[in-house]
């Protein structure tokens, strides 16, 4: 096929995604009339009409309909060509798909890839953000990033950090409610359950001494992690929270952590783990990058967490009238 072909079905397909010539444009940096007469040459190419065009509507005929999976096929092998090429020069440019949970969205993933946008200026990124589990190849996703556990399945993992999960509360739940000083008391608490990608039954905790599943019977029930995160915040009531997340908001006097002995782990007891995963096969050297940055975020909480806890010791070791080193045991 023409390379002019390609361009071609490039300008169709977006022109059929927006359903208009003028936002089809704007999405490619190009004009108008430029699209026009890209589409104009394909139907005379192809001895059809695509579309149906009116004064403020623009829509797929019966022959725009069946071409477009094949239009999408043609562009995606374009884009693998161009991806495979360009992992092989160590050159990159192009685009990076993926998906995120949602609270990444909340400042963590914009810094980070207006970080990497400096180093790869002609670089692309495409992100969905969402706490469902999203399968990225049947998604055509270069990567996902999960929470939680690693799921068994043939997709490669890519560790990014690990942490720990809590309770947490504000400090007015707190006052108005009473603080709970076992798990058992949580029954007379409202609790705020996050309900994606999965709505859990039970929360398993475990402390030095103890390990203990409890019945959750939420009051609240929010899809969104982000949602589950502000209702903590707003004393809506106790939230199971990373502590990545929750305790910067701990040392600013706007959360406390719940039961503080115990963390919340799987039935196995393991803590979860930030990870994306995907495909088999090779990643292009932009995704590497991109994968890199992300993980140097995760190496930094665990330096500042190291930083916490030595700050915690010389603490007590202060008053406690004793000197401690420098280095954390």
């Amino acid at each position: 096929m023409a390379l002019d072909m390609l361009g071609e079905l490039e300008a169709f397909a977006t022109v059929a995604r927006k359903r208009s010539f003028v936002a089809a444009a704007r999405t490619l940096g190009r004009s108008p009339s430029a699209l026009t007469r890209a589409v104009q040459a394909l139907e005379e190419s192809v001895g059809v009409k695509l579309f149906n065009r009116s004064s403020n509507a623009v829509s797929l005929t019966e022959a725009g309909e069946r071409l477009m999976p094949h239009a999408y096929k043609m562009l995606d092998l374009q884009r693998e060509a161009d991806e495979d090429l360009a992992g092989l020069s160590g050159l990159s440019y192009g685009w990076i798909r993926f998906s995120a949970p949602e609270f990444l969205g909340h400042g963590v993933l914009p810094r980070l890839i207006a970080q990497y946008s400096e180093r790869y200026p002609d670089v692309n990124v495409d992100v969905i953000f969402t706490d469902e589990l999203i399968d990225p190849a049947k998604s055509k996703l270069d990567f996902s990033i999960r929470g939680a556990f690693a799921q068994s399945s043939d997709l490669i993992g890519y560790p990014l950090w690990n942490y720990s999960r809590y309770l947490y509360a504000s400090p007015g739940y707190l006052e108005r409610r009473g603080i709970p000083d076992s798990i058992e008391a949580l029954e007379s608490h409202s609790l705020i359950l996050h309900t994606a990608p999965r709505i859990l039954k039970e929360w398993n905790f475990r402390s030095e001494e103890r390990a203990i599943s409890f019945r959750v019977h939420p009051k609240f029930r929010f899809s969104s992690g982000l949602a589950v995160f502000q209702a903590a915040l707003a004393g809506v009531g106790i939230a199971r929270l990373a502590d990545w997340i929750a305790e910067p908001e701990v040392e600013a006097g706007r959360l406390r952590r719940v039961c503080p002995e115990y963390k919340l782990t799987s039935s196995g007891g393991e803590s979860p783990q930030m990870h994306a995963v995907y495909p088999a096969g090779n990643l292009p050297l932009r995704v590497k990058s991109l994968l890199e940055v992300i993980r140097g975020f995760g190496d930094s909480l665990g330096r500042k967490h190291d930083a916490v806890l030595q700050h915690g010791i010389e603490r007590v070791a202060a008053l406690c009238g004793h000197s401690v080193g420098r280095k954390v045991l």
